[in-house]
């Protein structure tokens, strides 16, 4: 498996290939759907193994705030993941990005990193959101993601151990790691 690391800010970034539902941080994020309902991909990844205690939590949110708009984020228990918590959020479905897809993307990073600051939370990780189902194209998703990581992290220096982002696909690593290097010194 491939890894990459930098530092920004104090705070780790960390490129890995791997399977999200096995990382051992303090919150994993879904790419969840605005019904926050197990899909396929990383969001039924992540439902099957949390295990009800996930599935139940979103659940319960769905019924209390309705659907989850693109760029918002929630926080549910972890469940039997290894993680402690999962941030759930939507991203935006790609449409050629005319439509703000950039905008929601980065927005929806921010809230999720926002949302693990507010709770205490120091290492979470992130998978690429938006590049299943919802068609944004990886290597763009990339950029933005890494772009808004950095930012926030310059913005918030200290407030997060490590950001980890768990790619499935050597593909997928590799189109992260040729984002960073575009994006690392801007």
């Amino acid at each position: 498996m491939e890894r990459f690391e930098a530092e920004v800010e104090g705070t780790r970034l960390v490129l890995v290939q791997g399977d999200i539902t096995r990382q051992e941080v303090e919150a994993v994020v879904n790419a969840a759907n605005p019904d926050l309902t197990p899909g396929g991909g990383v969001s039924g990844a992540i439902h099957r193994a949390g295990g009800p205690a996930v599935t139940e939590a979103a659940a319960r949110l769905r019924r209390e705030r309705g659907p989850l708009p693109t760029g918002e984020a929630v926080l549910t228990p972890g469940g039997n993941l290894p993680a402690k918590y999962v941030i759930h959020t939507v991203g935006p479905v790609w449409h050629g990005g005319t439509q703000g897809e950039p905008e929601l993307l980065a927005k929806a990073y921010r809230s999720c990193l926002s949302l693990a600051v507010a709770h205490g939370l120091r290492t979470l990780a992130f998978p690429n959101i938006s590049t299943g189902a919802y068609g944004y194209p990886v290597d763009r998703a990339a950029e933005v993601a890494l772009r808004t990581v950095r930012d926030f992290l310059r913005e918030n220096p200290g407030k997060l151990a490590e950001v980890r982002f768990v790619l499935f696909s050597a593909s997928d690593f590799q189109a992260y790691r040729a984002a960073w290097e575009r994006v690392k010194g801007l």
